[in-house]
This record gives C-alpha cells, structure tokens and sequence, in this order.
C-alpha cells in the first residue's frame, strides 16, 4: 500500500508519495497565487488549489508508474484561518476567500469584543493570532459586506476540508482546524456556542467536529477518474498545517521544541497544558496528538522578508542567489556595521507591539554595504525569533536542542548564526521542509490502519547537521538583542502614527 499526503501551503500544494514504511518515493510541487486587493486583503482561489492537487497526483503517479489501486490512503495538511463558503448544493460561493493572513475585519473584531471580553476570548480559544485573522470575525464581515453570499452558506470549509469535500462529498472538520476558527475551547474540545452567538453565527454553519485519523470516506468516482486515484483509496480528516507539521518535525513528545523556517516561520513547542498568556499572546492549536497543543510565535513573512531582500537587494543574481547572499554575508562582522533589520513586511504579529508593525532597515548610512543589508537581513530574522525562543523556554520544559526545518535550514551560514543567537544546538534532519507532509502521512498511516499511533515518527528522522553556539559570538549576539527590541517596539509606534494619520 501507498499514502499520499498534500500539503496546503501559503505558496503552493506539495504532493508526497509515501511507501507504507513512510519513506518518500516522490515529490511535486505545484505553486498557486495570491491576490492583494490592498494591504490587509490577502486572497486566494480555492479552485487553484484543487488543481494543484489533481496535477500533483497524477504527476507523483507518471513519475513512479503508480497506479490508483495502488494508493491506500490519503491526508491532507492546509494553511489555516481559511473561511470557505459553500450553498447546501455543495457549489464554491465565492472563486477568491481570505487566507489565515487577511486583516480586513478590524471593525467586525471591534465589535465582537463589545460582547464578549478580548481576554476571556483568548485564553478561551488560545487565538493569538492579531484577531482579525481570524474565521468567525471574517465571516462577520462577509455577513455585513458580502450579504448576498453569507445568505446562501450551508457550510464554511477550511482549506483542507474543502479539498476533502471535493473528493469524498463529505464536509468535516477537526480540532486541530477547529482550534483556528476563534471559536473553539481549547480545554473543552468543542465549539463555544456563546462565542458563535455574538458573532451573529448559526452553530450550523461549521461541520461537525472530527479526530484528523477518521477516515471520512472514500473518492468519489468522478473524482477518481479525474485525478487517477481510485475509489477504493480511503481519505482521512488530516489537520490544521501548524499541527501537522508539529506532529511530523517532533512527533507528539511533550516539551519538544522546533523552528519552522518557510514564508512565514514560527516557533512552536508540545505541551499537555497551552501556553496562554493574555499579554504576550502565544497561538495556540490542538495538536493532532490527542490531548496535547502546539504553543507558538511567529513572524509572518520569515522566509518571505529574506526572499524579499533577494528580490531588492540582489536581483542580479540570476543562479545559486541564497548560497551567494550567505557568502556576502559572511563577509560582514557580527551586527553588520551598526544595521538592523526587522523583518515584519507582513504586518504584525502577537509578539509585537503593535499589528500595524512594518519591516525596516535602522542605521543605513553611506558607507552602508549590500553585504552588510543582507547579513542584517538574516540576523533581524534570528534576532525575532530569539524573542519566542527565550519565552517558551521559559514557560514550559523545552529541549535547549532545536530541530529546524523549512527552506531556509539548507544554509549552514545561517544555521550556526541562529545557533550562535539562540545559545543552543540547531539540529537538521533529512526531513527538512517534508514536516507537514509527514506529519498528514502519519495520519493516513493511522487512519489506514498501518500505525496504531505517532511514536513512529522520530525514527524516521536522521540527523545531517548540528550547528552548535559559539560562546564568544553568542556573547556579542546578546548585546545586540535589547537595541533590536527597542527598535522594534520604536516602529511598533511608528507603524501605529502612520495608520491613524496617513491611511
């Protein structure tokens, strides 16, 4: 037997075809665009998604003759906060939906938290997100700005879930999506009716909660002869990306701890018991190890700010760029003469100061370097995610060893400079950027049958690289670190001058 597992991302579907030992025979990747109508809207088309997935499945099957009867199971991982509306025919209402990183409901936030205390919301749902992202308060806005498709929902959908509809006709949902609608009771494991009601939402409209290793059903005929599964391939309920991918980085251990470096990075830990704190706002999930949560920080636009620099900063280089922008940087001393980065080109973040936050280079001057900018770049991005380091580690019993994965992990310049500003190992492991398409194969693997439960997973991680602190350099870092953090929260206010005055 074969597993197939999706992985709906920010920037594209990848497809993985597993063997039923969970080692990987082959990989596709299929990118989709996002729209910005303006700079709090970020949509995409749900339709470029299930394109995606049929033009990955049939490419992973060309590329290893894979036929459908070959494919036992299925999972999918997708992006999450998605809200997608479907009439009780099963028809698509809207062909754009915002994604987990779309602002626009401001005012319908505002006036959810006349009703129900911001922070009895939060440590309620451990939503800690900047609240706009998240689906019950951009339902409010379709309701009062898109009143002729709110009229018409049967169901709203998660990305995922809307992929599986397309292939089973069946709508679900489970808690680890669920704990991303603003919503959920994180302790009780259900939806917070008080919650919908002030929302002005039927407790109907979300489909019926779900564990991710329930097989939901299998492909619908057509379905199969579109994609080139079978009907007899059996499709599970899958999870919320941050949670398959938490399951697939460190497997449902308590206290393991790991950084996510893609477009947007994160730092995440596994704990019994979320970590909530009205202050500082960790977002919480369900993890999809039962009874147990992923507790994290993020930056949204990690990867994505370096890429950023890229484009600006080296457009000239045509091959090989990542490789030579961490030899520029190697050039250039620790701090990078005096230039700092923040890397919140997406907006704001829980552990910022303020959302309306936006990325900046402080202390350019004219003998300022593009070496230097690069390396400013990468330490700004370090520097960021050192302050979530510092705190769950503080608030739970992490491992002081971090396993980093995503596209940025391939550079060993950086992994020592984050070993260096983290003051702790980095570990990377052949998984690399496949931890939520592992971590949705481990619940096709379960739901099949294949698997009883996750202890599996570590040993399917072999180690390639230890990057380990340089006392003398980590030293220099930590001097660095409290200039960063004022200048952080200095544009914090910055960005909120400018969005009430100049907006």
């Amino acid at each position: 037997m074969k597993i197939i597992a999706y992985d709906l991302g920010t920037g594209g579907v990848k497809a993985s075809l597993y063997d039923d030992q969970l080692q990987t025979l082959a990989k596709s990747f299929i990118p989709y665009g996002t729209q910005y109508p303006t700079s709090y809207m970020h949509e995409q088309q749900p339709e470029d998604w299930w394109k995606g997935v049929v033009e990955s499945t049939r490419t992973l099957m060309a590329k290893t003759g894979t036929s459908g009867e070959d494919i036992g199971a299925l999972a999918l991982s997708g992006h999450s906060l998605v809200t997608v509306p479907i009439d009780a025919e099963g028809r698509l209402l809207a062909e754009s939906v915002p994604i987990w990183s779309d602002t626009r409901a401001t005012a319908e936030t505002a006036e959810f938290f006349e009703r129900i205390p911001e922070e009895t919301w939060y440590m309620t749902t451990g939503n800690g997100f900047p609240a706009p992202c998240y689906s019950i308060f951009k339902l409010m806005w379709m309701k009062k700005h898109q009143p002729e498709i709110f009229s018409k929902i049967d169901k709203v959908l998660g990305s995922k879930d809307y992929i599986n509809f397309k292939l089973t006709g069946k709508c679900c949902m489970d808690p680890s999506y669920a704990s991303g609608t603003g919503a959920f009771d994180l302790m009780a494991g259900k939806m917070r009716p008080d919650f919908l009601e002030a929302a002005g939402l039927s407790p109907d409209i979300f489909s019926e909660l779900t564990p991710s290793h329930t097989v939901i059903g299998t492909v619908l005929p057509e379905i199969a002869k579109e994609t080139g599964l079978s009907p007899h391939t059996l499709v599970a309920c899958g999870g919320v990306d941050n949670a398959c991918m938490a399951l697939g980085a460190v497997g449902p251990e308590e206290g393991r701890i790991y950084t996510s470096l893609g477009s947007s990075s994160w730092v995440p830990v596994n704990s019994r018991i979320p970590i909530l704190d009205f202050q500082k706002k960790p977002y919480v999930f369900a993890h999809i190890e039962e009874n147990m949560f992923t507790s994290a920080f993020s930056i949204f636009a990690g990867g994505s700010s370096f890429a950023w620099a890229k484009d600006v900063l080296c457009r000239d280089i045509t091959e090989d760029a990542y490789d030579r922008m961490s030899e520029m940087a190697a050039q250039v001393p620790i701090g990078s003469g005096g230039i700092f980065f923040n890397p919140s080109l997406a907006g704001g973040t829980s552990q910022d100061k303020s959302i309306h936050i936006r990325g900046a280079f402080v202390g350019l001057h004219l003998g300022t370097t593009r070496e230097a900018m690069v390396r400013a770049a990468m330490e700004g991005i370090c520097m960021n995610l050192k302050e979530s380091i510092t705190y769950l580690q503080q608030k739970t019993s992490a491992s002081d060893e971090i396993l980093f994965c995503g596209g940025g992990s391939k550079s060993r310049f950086w992994m020592q400079m984050f070993a260096d500003v983290f003051n702790c190992n980095i570990v990377k492991t052949n998984i690399d950027q496949d931890a939520a398409s592992l971590g949705a194969a481990a619940i096709a693997a379960r739901a099949s049958g294949l698997w009883s439960d996750y202890r599996q997973i570590s040993s399917l991680h072999h180690v390639e690289n230890i990057s380990r602190p340089d006392p003398k350099r980590s030293a220099q870092y930590a001097k660095l670190q409290p200039a960063f953090v004022h200048i952080c929260d200095v544009l914090a206010d910055l960005g909120d001058y400018l969005h009430d005055n100049c907006s």
